[in-house]
Order: structure tokens, then C-alpha cells, then sequence
């Protein structure tokens, strides 16, 4: 009887687990319908915009998880930030929430294609890049030197100078064509570094943002700041701003040391050839030169496809 009893408890306990499992093979997708059920959402967030209608119901049917098999492996792909962005829409039905949506099911559709077809070969799109970047306009794209330090220390000395000139009691011994050369040329290099400062001013802004370091403003704050850009379908300064979106984070994830005379170039460098994040880094900082520096047209989709490299550097 007890023998008996051990059976039918082991028997309890074991039954979820294979539940589960059976649960887990009916419910896998093979690659092909994986696709098609990316496809079906995509056509269901074209009915998503401000006129106040429902969400679609395949946007609210959504498992916990999806089960993919492709080829002999299985992956788990979770539901869990298309869902957030859903509910997001739901609360405040507008254009940007709207394209959040199309931009995580386009970044899914993104990576199941990724991972079935080989590596792209980006060599022609380095060279596009050094090319671009070996232009005139961005020669003087760069931190303070060695020349900037010493303007510096020398204004720094006859300033030092001059108020030992004025507080000493040998003034008056002291030629004063002398002393009105010295304040002369104190204030020529005065005018010099504003002027300086005044030519190069819109093209530091431009490479570096105001709030310093980058990572003070938290990623998530430049990612809000971009979709409200891109909701005034100002592109350009979307991009922009998601760009350093993706600096932050990468900062905040101790990737480097803060350092506010850093180029996008650099920040490239500093990560390692063997680090996941590089080649996902170098296309966002593609997209962010070609629209940025060189002025391309952006658009909808230049924004949707730097939410996806966002995406794939872990931004959700």
C-alpha cells in the first residue's frame, strides 16, 4: 500500500514537467513560421495612429515567449518589450509610440534574417566612412592639443603679470609704454581665443553635447528626447540624439572613461574587435556620420533603423 501511495506522489509530481514539455513542442515555431508571425503583427501595427481606435488583437494576444526552432537549435524569444511597447501605445495613442511598435517587430524580423544569412562584408561601407571623414570639414574635429594648452598657460602667465604689475609699488619706475604693450597684448590674445571659440564653436557643439559627460543624462532620457524629434519629424536631430542614446549606455556599461573632447570615431576604437557591441556600434555610428556630418536626408526609416541597432546594443 505505501509502495503504492510513493507511485501515485511521484507520479503527481512529475506530471507538469511533462505537461510542460509537450506544451513546449505543440507550441514551437519553425523559422519559416516564426517569420510569418512577424509578418501578421507588421500588418496589424499599420493600423495603429492617434484616432483613438482599439489596438489590433493580434498585438494583444502575444505568448510570454516564443518557442523558434531553426535548424537544430531552439531559442526562447521573449515577448516582453514588444508588450511594453504596446501597453505604452495603449496609454498614449500617437505617431512615436506607434513607430516604437514597428520598429521592435522590424528588429525581431531583423534578427531571424541576421542569423539565416552570412556575414555581411562592411569593408566597402569603411571605406565610404574614411573617405567622408578625411574631408576638410572634419580636420578640425578634435580635443584641445598641446598648442591649445600652451595659448592657455601664456595668457594664464601675463594675466599672473599684470596683477603683480598693479599691486606693486614700482609702477611708477616702470615705462609705461611698457606696461600698456603688455595689456595690449594680453587683450589681442583675449580677442584671438574668442574668436576662436566663436568659429569653432557650432562645429564642437555638433560633435559633442552640451550636457558633459555624456552618460550625466541617463540613455533613456536621450532616447525619449529623440522620439520626441521624431514625432515633429525632425529626423536628423532624432538620429542625433538616439546616437547618443547609445553612448550613454555604453558609457554607464563602463565600456570607457568619460572624456568630453571624444569624436564618434573614437568612441569606436575603444571597443575591441572581439566585443559583440563593435559591429553593432559601427553601424549605428554610420547612420549617425552620414546624417549628421554629411548631411544625407533622413528619414522614417534612417530613424527606425537606429532604433534597431539601439535594439541590438540592449536599449529597451
Amino acid at each position: 500500500m505505501t509502495a503504492r501511495r510513493t507511485l501515485i506522489l511521484i507520479a503527481l509530481l512529475l506530471a507538469p514537467a511533462f505537461c510542460r514539455a509537450d506544451a513546449t513542442g505543440e507550441n514551437s515555431l519553425s523559422s519559416s513560421e516564426y517569420r510569418a508571425e512577424l509578418d501578421r503583427l507588421t500588418v496589424a501595427t499599420q493600423q495603429l495612429d492617434s484616432s483613438g481606435k482599439s489596438t489590433p488583437s493580434p498585438l494583444h494576444d502575444l505568448p510570454e515567449t516564443w518557442h523558434v526552432r531553426a535548424g537544430d537549435k531552439d531559442f526562447d524569444i521573449s515577448t516582453e518589450g514588444l508588450q511594453r511597447d504596446v501597453r505604452r501605445y495603449e496609454s498614449d495613442k500617437n505617431a512615436t509610440n506607434a513607430l516604437a511598435i514597428r520598429a521592435r517587430i522590424k528588429s525581431l524580423r531583423d534578427d531571424l534574417d541576421g542569423f539565416e544569412k552570412p556575414p555581411v562584408d562592411v569593408s566597402s561601407r569603411r571605406s565610404d566612412l574614411n573617405s567622408i571623414l578625411s574631408r576638410p570639414e572634419f580636420g578640425n574635429v578634435r580635443g584641445p592639443g598641446w598648442l591649445d594648452h600652451l595659448k592657455l598657460r601664456i595668457i594664464d602667465f601675463l594675466i599672473r603679470i599684470l596683477r603683480r604689475l598693479f599691486r606693486s609699488t614700482t609702477i611708477p619706475t616702470i615705462s609705461k609704454y611698457f606696461v600698456y604693450f603688455l595689456i595690449a597684448l594680453a587683450l589681442l590674445a583675449l580677442l584671438y581665443i574668442a574668436y576662436r571659440s566663436i568659429w569653432r564653436g557650432q562645429e564642437v557643439a555638433e560633435v559633442i553635447p552640451k550636457d558633459l559627460p555624456v552618460s550625466a543624462k541617463e540613455w533613456a532620457i536621450w532616447l525619449q528626447e529623440a522620439r520626441a524629434a521624431a514625432a515633429k519629424g525632425d529626423w536628423r536631430d532624432a538620429v542625433h540624439l538616439a546616437y547618443w542614446a547609445g553612448i550613454s549606455f555604453l558609457e554607464r556599461q563602463g565600456f570607457w572613461k568619460p572624456d568630453r573632447a571624444r569624436t564618434p570615431r573614437e568612441y569606436l576604437r575603444l571597443i575591441s574587435e572581439s566585443s559583440g557591441k563593435r559591429e553593432t556600434l559601427a553601424a549605428l555610428t554610420r547612420i549617425f556620420e552620414l546624417t549628421w556630418y554629411a548631411k544625407r536626408d533622413a528619414s522614417e526609416g534612417t530613424f527606425s533603423e537606429t532604433l534597431t541597432e539601439l535594439e541590438k546594443l540592449g536599449c529597451r
